[in-house]
């Protein structure tokens, strides 16, 4: 990955106290719909909702953080993922009932999400360092994260997912820099690191020369 240009200043992304406790819980069931997940309770949708700011009320375009619904949750793969692996959901095969093993759901997102491993270990790293991670594509990159949550702040940083052996030329790099801007957010480039198993930020800000 080439190196930022001299009128960018790189930092490191802080982290945040991670609230873990709240995801033990009983565990909330959802079904496997396609490539998305469903929890047909509205209660446990619900708690979902508020622990993290997981899925999407089905129907409510923006919901409020304390507000009530009587409606599915739906989640997104890397979401299911995520609260499958801290057991805090069941998942099951929406025909038999029958419980769906991490090895399926790992399947089917390698084959509908072009690089979902990588992105997903930025996406949990991320959660644990306590961000709300929400997908970013109608702000061109992989994910919008928020410090507090949707309907409390604005999402002040946009992330896109590279690998470290990437490269990224000054065109591309002002390109992106300009999007950010534009919607008055922190571009940052994420790199999972084979070596060390972290996860790489580059944070970068833009001042006028």
């Amino acid at each position: 990955m080439t190196d930022p240009e001299n009128s960018i200043n790189v930092t490191g992304l802080s982290d945040k106290p991670f609230t873990e406790s709240k995801l033990t819980k009983d565990r909330a069931t959802a079904e496997l719909m396609g490539t998305r997940l469903i929890v047909w309770n509205s209660n446990e949708g619900m708690g979902l909702y508020r622990l993290g700011f997981f899925g999407k009320p089905v129907g409510i375009p923006k919901p409020k953080p304390d507000q009530d619904f009587n409606v599915p949750l739906m989640l997104d793969i890397m979401e299911g993922l995520y609260l499958y692996e801290k057991k805090r959901i069941d998942i099951v095969n929406p025909k038999t009932k029958k419980a769906v093993k991490k090895k399926t759901l790992l399947d089917l997102a390698r084959k509908t999400y072009k690089g979902f491993m990588l992105a997903y270990r930025v996406y949990k790293d991320l959660r644990e360092k306590g961000y709300i991670v929400t997908p970013g594509i109608k702000f061109g990159a992989d994910f919008a994260v928020y410090e507090h949550g949707p309907g409390i702040d604005h999402a002040p940083f946009i992330i896109s997912v590279r690998t470290t052996k990437d490269m990224m030329g000054p065109f591309e790099v002002v390109r992106a820099g300009r999007l950010a801007t534009t919607v008055r957010k922190q571009f940052i480039i994420a790199a999972p690191n084979n070596k060390s198993k972290k996860v790489d930020y580059l944070v970068f800000k833009w001042f006028k020369a």
